[in-house]
């Protein structure tokens, strides 16, 4: 799994991006030195699935994206659509990167880009690139939000469809129908938007300093896959199971204080956490990763993962070591 994080300051903005394995699988990772070096100083590391990575070039007059793969040194660069290289804010794109298909020859870049500003319901258009044609699609219809603004830094892909959960901040009154926070679907076949409600347990005092996000639970291939929502509020973790997708049913998992798992540290600041491999929670300190797994609530494991340098903003994207191909066009990384 890489760590990420962005530190800004007067000066400039300061990146890092590390590379830890989890419990089960403690060999070390291929990946060369000099390529995460050059994914911490020279790009944006964005996305992750299925070894290949999806990367921004650090340029704030010009969209340069990227697929490569850490473990061949191989990138492939992306066309931008020409709707986007002109006098564009690129503020209010978002991008995404989906390999769940069978094909392993191919990959699919999401481009999600604001079409209304003014308005309090957002449309973004949806721009999709298939790596093996090398060629966008534009999608009939937009992604509508509703109200709120929508982490797509995590969004989950599932039942053929991407989701994403939106923020909790107060900026509603309660009478409007945006007042509590929900997810989002576009379904990627026709284009059509739906909303999930979250458990009323979850919705209960998440206003204030409360962290709420979506992850893939159980193995994405399997019939009993599904979403997980993970809330963090006042160092305890509550997580729910979404058991029925039409209905918004969701099942409690489990319930835990931070201080009840026996972390080594005193007084533990979570700063960040994901749902990896589908059932284990991994979550990071100020200096420290731990994993907790969740397939057995009774004999939960903590272990510590390792001591990271990435500070108070971190950010966890899943990725495994793959021969897989970045396309025909692939050239060596620059490093």
């Amino acid at each position: 799994m890489f760590l990420h994080s962005t530190r800004e300051n007067k000066a400039k903005v300061r990146k890092r991006v590390e590379l830890h394995s989890l419990p089960k699988e403690k060999q070390s990772s291929g990946v060369p030195n000099n390529v995460l070096t050059f994914l911490s100083n020279s790009v944006s590391v964005l996305a992750s699935c299925n070894g290949l990575v999806l990367c921004r070039t650090i340029n704030d007059d010009s969209l340069d994206l990227f697929i490569c793969n850490p473990i061949t040194k191989s990138r492939s660069s992306i066309p931008i659509p020409e709707s986007l290289q002109i006098n564009d804010n690129f503020a209010n794109i978002n991008i995404m990167l989906d390999c769940s298909r069978s094909n392993l020859d191919d990959y699919s870049v999401l481009l999600f880009k604001e079409t209304n500003f003014k308005e309090w319901s957002p449309t973004y258009i949806c721009n999709v690139y298939h790596g093996k044609e090398g060629a966008w699609k534009t999608m009939v219809n937009s992604f509508s939000l509703g109200g709120r603004d929508m982490k797509f830094d995590m969004a989950v892909f599932h039942n053929k469809a991407i989701h994403v959960i939106s923020d909790s901040a107060i900026y509603f009154t309660k009478s409007s129908a945006f007042y509590d926070p929900y997810i989002m679907s576009y379904n990627l076949e026709n284009g059509t938007s739906s909303l999930l409600k979250l458990p009323t347990e979850a919705i209960k005092d998440c206003h204030n300093m409360c962290n709420m996000s979506i992850f893939n639970w159980g193995k994405v291939t399997s019939s009993n896959s599904s979403i997980c929502l993970v809330k963090l509020r006042d160092s305890v973790f509550t997580i729910w199971i979404l058991k029925d997708y039409k209905s918004s049913s969701w099942e409690k998992l489990l319930e835990v204080r931070v201080e009840a798992l026996e972390l080594k540290e005193k007084n533990p600041n979570v700063t960040g956490f994901t749902i990896m491999n589908g059932d284990l929670l991994v979550f990071a300190t100020e200096k420290n990763v731990y994993s907790c797994g969740l397939d057995n609530e009774k004999s939960m494991k903590v272990e510590e993962i390792c001591q990271h340098n990435c500070g108070s903003n971190t950010r966890f994207i899943a990725y495994s070591d793959t021969l897989r191909s970045c396309g025909t066009n692939a050239e060596t990384m620059p490093c």
